[in-house]
């Protein structure tokens, strides 16, 4: 059976991405860099003119709805995920500048932020990443690969820069829709 046919069956049943070094655990009896090959093959296959597009989202890959068919595709997945200013701000603060605690947060964002904090815990969009080591200890905040894979980011390093943020008229119209 073709190497290609079993890696795109494999992501297509797969419920959230899977990594290059996954595959090659589920593939013992091919090469690793032939598992490598076959999935660049793959991305080309469905680069252009596709309805589904494969991408590189929270360190795995994932079978996507191509981005410019959002519209189209809203119409028939009652999933988007509706995330008001204040939490698409508080997101932000905490994914350039993670991990920070609710303070923190609150100093940059300039109100409070405890239930906002909790909704976005409660959505899998941040968590604890542990404590801080002052009195108190007050819990840290990260983003989760939900946030990742909600955003479409690989990882946070394709996050844009401030400077192209502020640059843009505004990279959020309120809804972010998940693997669309």
């Amino acid at each position: 059976m073709e190497l290609k046919r079993i890696i795109e069956g494999l992501i297509f049943a797969a419920e959230s991405p899977l990594a290059e070094e996954k595959l090659v655990q589920l593939l013992p009896e091919h090469a690793p860099e032939d598992v490598s090959a076959a999935l660049r093959a793959l991305e080309g296959d469905f680069g252009t003119g596709r309805g589904i597009v494969l991408r590189r989202v929270a360190g795995g890959w994932q079978l996507r709805t191509a981005p410019e068919l959002a519209p189209q595709v809203a119409r028939v997945r009652n999933q988007t995920l509706k995330l008001s200013r204040a939490a698409l701000e508080t997101l932000a603060s905490v994914a350039y500048r993670q991990p920070l605690t609710r303070a923190q947060i609150e100093d940059i964002r300039g109100v409070d932020c405890g239930n906002l904090l909790r909704a976005l815990v409660k959505r899998k969009l941040l968590k604890i990443a542990g404590r801080k080591e002052v009195p108190g200890r007050p819990p840290l905040y990260a983003t989760t690969k939900t946030f990742l894979e909600v955003f479409d980011l690989d990882d946070l390093g394709h996050l844009p820069s401030l400077a192209e943020g502020e640059s843009l008229a505004s990279p959020f119209t309120g809804t972010a829709r998940p693997r669309a």
